[in-house]
């Protein structure tokens, strides 16, 4: 006779956590606007409702440029991350959509974070992909368990094609669309993580 043993799980797994920079990581005023550009997309630009717009010429990529300035300062909330990486309660990844044409300025928050001294990983959009087929694609790869995103559209998209539990950083003009895990800043985010 033979004894059948349980399959030992490991509690003290590490969580996979993966951070949006512009938003999340990064606080950015500015992302307020994005239900009233979702608002003026499906009125004038209906065939463009599910693609996010990819800058293509030198002003178009200016403005983009412009637009990501008002990500000014690291966000409420990064410094309890860095506790938890140095605790070995997580392993975090920045997973940002950003376009190639910011890669300077990508890099240079990067820098200023001190990314590379707690981040396991460091990806961005350096290929133009849609920002939710890229996110969607590095979670899927990373085996993320956990993603901290402020994109309403890119959070509804993740939650239906990935396994990973998606938290949502909303905005005072989203607050009213339902969503389980939902936060209003990255300090409550990161206090639900563990």
């Amino acid at each position: 006779m033979s004894l059948k043993t349980k399959k030992r799980v490991n509690v003290n797994k590490i969580l996979r956590v993966g951070f949006d920079l512009d938003g999340v990581l990064l606080y950015n005023p500015a992302r307020i606007a994005r239900p009233i550009i979702v608002f003026f997309k499906k009125k004038f630009l209906p065939k463009e409702e599910k693609k996010f717009h990819l800058p293509k010429n030198k002003l178009q990529k200016f403005i983009w440029w412009l637009l990501h300035k008002s990500s000014f300062k690291s966000a409420a909330g990064i410094q309890e991350i860095y506790r938890l990486v140095k605790e070995n309660k997580i392993e975090a990844y920045i997973v940002s959509a950003r376009y190639e044409s910011l890669k300077k300025d990508f890099e240079n928050w990067i820098n200023k974070i001190e990314a590379r001294k707690y981040f396991t990983g460091i990806y961005y959009n350096n290929n133009n992909e849609q920002p939710h087929l890229f996110k969607e694609q590095v979670i899927k790869k990373l085996n993320i368990d956990i993603f901290v995103e402020d994109n309403w559209d890119i959070v509804n998209h993740l939650s239906k094609n990935t396994k990973a539990k998606i938290y949502w950083i909303y905005n005072l003009l989203d607050r009213n669309i339902k969503f389980k895990n939902r936060f209003p800043n990255l300090v409550k985010a990161v206090k639900k993580l563990i």
